[in-house]
């Protein structure tokens, strides 16, 4: 569930998905009732630990695993070791320790103090949240140690006239950059903008300083202060004028986990300022991006000034927006919208980044193995107990098998229409889809869905570790 930042690099080797191993997945697969291939929790935990083992032996210390090439790449000039952060949290819930405490132990060695731009949405989301979900779990005071120097290294960038965090911050001076580096294009997407609160609320907590959900919160309202005269947002910002450059308003990639958060982070910590926020917008969305075309469910992009159609497209990124009606308790609209993108995954077998509805096109037509989708049916099968939405999952995971498992992981594709192998291995691949797979087949003695919220990186928080009467005051809430 979340806004991605497509990296752009030149060490991508495409490669066809023919060339991917046929060697046979040996962990207990069944075939449920409906002749469907089913799989089991200890096929993904054996998937996961292949492909986390990969990772430590060809890409170890880099951020990222590049699976045809067997090498690593980082986002930036120095690594930041993304890929354990994101890791921890899966391989703590299927129950593989020894991994799970190499990253803790990993994490203890890393320092925070240098001398590098960060985009801030993208390292909130892992490196935040992937320390703080090792905390939760942990509670190792060395750890929350690490993340409170690491979030105090990203409060500068919300030091703007609107309160809007800039889009980089250099994490040993505290200097902030724009978009295209120091000084210029001081604009942000709304996600980019209002995307804290839940790593924020959680650091508040754990902290005992209001000061991080305070900042997260100023961002939050100065974002749902601009909303337009029929009260939608738009998709471009700038951080220092607070005025819109653009007037588009919609659910996809650049928007969604604003509205993410203001829901979760509500649900942990409880809020009546951002309750009042997320359901005025969740108004707005039914009323203006919801519409029925073809026969089918789909949220459209419109203009944040009229409320026109402007454009009819979904991202697979927006996949993300039945689980989270599911979780609020509109079942009727989660249930449409799901039925939705499960119809655009079996057009192609993948989802593809952007899917143009009206026309029955593909924009863009790349595939990362996106969680979002996995992620909804598994809300909806945990929300309603049918059984169709586990059926789902099982041919998502059939499907990503048949294109996407090579030699050593797993690797995205180029093109979904004919599943040609792109060299890159998001990380959010561990964080996210392998922990769906799992916790959706999963006993309750291992992970029991009611017990935690996740954030958009999909690390879990339990719910009982943070008391309401201790909240109000750690964060600030009246």
């Amino acid at each position: 569930m979340k806004t991605r930042i497509i990296l752009l690099f030149t060490l991508c080797i495409v490669s066809s998905c023919k060339n991917s191993t046929s060697d046979p997945i040996d962990n207990n697969v069944k075939i449920d009732n409906g002749g469907l291939l089913a799989y089991s929790s200890d096929e993904i935990k054996s998937e996961t630990l292949r492909a986390w083992n990969a990772y430590k032996k060809y890409a170890w210390g880099y951020d990222v695993l590049l699976p045809l090439s067997k090498t690593g790449y980082n986002w930036y000039d120095e690594s930041l070791g993304i890929s354990p952060f994101d890791a921890y949290s899966t391989l703590a819930v299927m129950g593989l320790d020894q991994e799970a405490k190499e990253i803790e132990a990993y994490a203890l060695t890393k320092e925070w103090d240098q001398d590098i731009y960060v985009q801030v949405f993208e390292v909130n989301i892992r490196i935040l949240g992937g320390l703080l979900a090792i905390y939760d779990d942990t509670k190792n005071p060395e750890i929350l140690s690490k993340a409170i120097d690491f979030g105090e290294r990203l409060l500068p960038a919300f030091n703007s006239p609107t309160g809007i965090p800039y889009h980089s911050v250099n994490l040993k001076t505290g200097q902030t950059a724009g978009n295209h580096g120091e000084g210029k294009g001081n604009v942000v997407n709304t996600a980019q903008a209002a995307t804290y609160l839940f790593e924020f609320g959680v650091l508040s907590y754990y902290a005992k300083d209001p000061k991080f959900y305070q900042a997260a919160k100023k961002a939050t309202k100065a974002i749902y202060n601009r909303r337009s005269k029929i009260g939608l947002p738009g998709d471009f910002i700038n951080v220092e004028t607070g005025e819109w450059t653009n007037n588009w308003s919609y659910l996809q990639a650049g928007m969604d986990s604003y509205y993410e958060y203001m829901f979760k982070s509500n649900l942990l910590f409880p809020d009546p300022e951002i309750k009042e926020i997320w359901e005025y917008s969740l108004d707005k969305i039914n009323q203006y991006y919801s519409e029925d075309y073809n026969g089918r469910r789909f949220y459209a992009c419109v203009d944040m000034h009229t409320g026109e159609v402007v454009k009819r497209s979904i991202s697979l990124y927006d996949a993300f927006f039945p689980a989270v009606q599911a979780l609020h308790g509109d079942l009727l609209n989660a249930e449409k919208n799901m039925e939705t993108w499960d119809w655009v995954w079996d057009k192609y077998g993948l989802l593809p980044t952007r899917y143009l509805y009206e026309t029955d096109s593909v924009e863009y037509a790349n595939s990362e193995l996106n969680p979002e989708i996995i992620e909804s049916a598994y809300y909806l099968h945990q929300i309603t107990g049918d059984q169709k939405y586990l059926k789902m999952i099982f041919k998502y995971w059939n499907d990503i098998n048949k294109c996407c498992r090579n030699e050593i992981a797993f690797n995205a594709v180029e093109d979904v229409r004919t599943m040609e192998a792109k060299d890159y291995l998001a990380t959010y691949f561990f964080a996210e889809t392998l922990k769906y797979f799992y916790v959706a087949v999963a006993d309750k003695s291992e992970f029991n869905f009611d017990d935690y919220i996740f954030n958009t990186e999909a690390h879990p928080f339990k719910k009982s570790n943070f008391e309401s009467d201790k909240a109000k005051e750690y964060l600030g809430i009246n």
